[in-house]
């Protein structure tokens, strides 16, 4: 089974005492008036900072990116935001600043290039000559951005200000496929420059080996002669914490011992303590923190998946993909999606427990369905995805 070295902790905002709320306002000001003065200084043109999930991760499409300006623009420096608890997660040879510490505020300050997949704190002011890119971390199936706001009736009275402010500050916006230039445009408004370039982070997915492969299931300890089944569903918000839709022992027993089913629950989620023993009879491995995705879909023979950007991705490998989707109508409903994935799916499509083991046994595969798909959603994953976002951007 995998060592430590990948089962990184998730980020406890509480994980350090807090200080009152007086003492945190005068903190703030001063972090702020220190920024305030940095960004007279002049912009660093050598500088890039990155940041992915909210300072929580260093992967999607920043790392990337940040991987191949290294590999062809080594002379800018690449630093990376992480909040305070997780610094000791960094990868060797990465370059961190823990955010917002006086380190954070310096390079926000003077940095010229930013990429990041989520948007960049409130309190980070735009530059005149700065460049922002927004990569987008998922091709949506769900409402995003304005169509999410504007159904929501628990959003702030200014959420509609704040998102069009965020927006304001993007120069590219990174697109995987047409349909999601269409969305993204219409529901982050914005003046920016989209690059329907593919996704950079399924670059490792388009060019893998079966070396590549090999290599991703021996770092998670699975042997050459188990077949892996993959189970990787979305968040609900509507839902206090996790609950798997199928059940997960039950499937995994029946499959027998030639299956090894890896669950991965969304980052939103903690871990679910009620698969602590399911995982000790080796027929589950808990991989919901393993740092990098694109290895899991590497390993896996199969993905279960829901309603989880994890299938436009997983497509790219051509793979069988089942949609297992027991509560689509409430999912539709309480959400709202972009498009029916039950008439328009990536490959067969069940919504019992039953049907979802028969699918397994039966090979799981609708290769007709999947070629349709991954003509819609993964027409650019060539492999130079990254490439082309470091040519473009960087020529600015």
């Amino acid at each position: 089974m995998p060592g430590p070295q990948w089962m990184r902790r998730r980020h406890n905002p509480e994980a350090h005492p807090e200080r009152s709320e007086d003492e945190r306002a005068k903190r703030r000001a001063r972090q702020l008036r220190y920024y305030e003065e940095r960004r007279l200084e002049p912009i660093d043109q050598n500088l890039a900072v990155f940041g992915a999930y909210w300072f929580s991760a260093f992967s999607c499409n920043p790392r990337a990116i940040h991987d191949k300006l290294a590999e062809l623009l080594p002379d800018i420096r690449r630093v990376w935001v992480i909040q305070r608890d997780l610094m000791d997660s960094a990868p060797a040879g990465l370059e961190c600043v823990a955010a917002r510490s006086r380190d954070y505020f310096e390079v926000i300050a003077r940095a010229k290039w930013f990429v990041n997949n989520v948007n960049f704190p409130n309190h980070l002011v735009k530059r005149d000559g700065t460049v922002h890119i927004q990569t987008h971390h998922g091709t949506p199936l769900k409402k995003m951005g304005l169509d999410n706001i504007l159904q929501s009736p628990d959003q702030p009275e200014d959420a509609v200000e704040t998102m069009l402010k965020r927006t304001s500050r993007w120069d590219f916006s990174l697109s995987s496929n047409p349909f999601s230039t269409e969305v993204w445009t219409r529901v982050y408004p914005g003046d920016y420059e989209s690059l329907e370039y593919g996704y950079p982070r399924n670059d490792v997915l388009a060019t893998a080996t079966a070396d590549d492969v090999r290599a991703a299931r021996a770092s998670l300890g699975i042997d050459d002669d188990v077949r892996t089944v993959l189970y990787a569903p979305t968040h609900r918000e509507y839902m206090q914490g996790f609950a798997p839709t199928f059940d997960v022992a039950r499937v995994a027993s029946e499959l027998g011992s030639g299956t090894l089913l890896m669950t991965r629950p969304h980052y939103a989620y903690d871990e679910d303590p009620r698969l602590t023993e399911l995982h000790q009879t080796g027929r589950i491995l808990d991989v919901a923190t393993h740092p990098t995705v694109e290895q899991l879909y590497l390993a896996a023979d199969v993905l279960v998946t829901d309603y989880s950007s994890a299938m436009f991705d997983f497509a790219v490998l051509d793979r069988p993909i089942v949609i297992h989707a027991p509560d689509w109508e409430e999912y539709q409903q309480r959400r709202g999606t972009y498009f029916d994935l039950l008439a328009e799916p990536p490959g067969v499509v069940t919504r019992t427990d039953d049907a979802l083991l028969d699918a397994l046994r039966g090979g799981a595969d609708d290769a007709a369905a999947r070629a349709v798909f991954r003509a819609r959603f993964c027409p650019y994953d060539d492999g130079k995805a990254a490439e082309r976002v470091v040519r473009r951007v960087w020529s600015t």
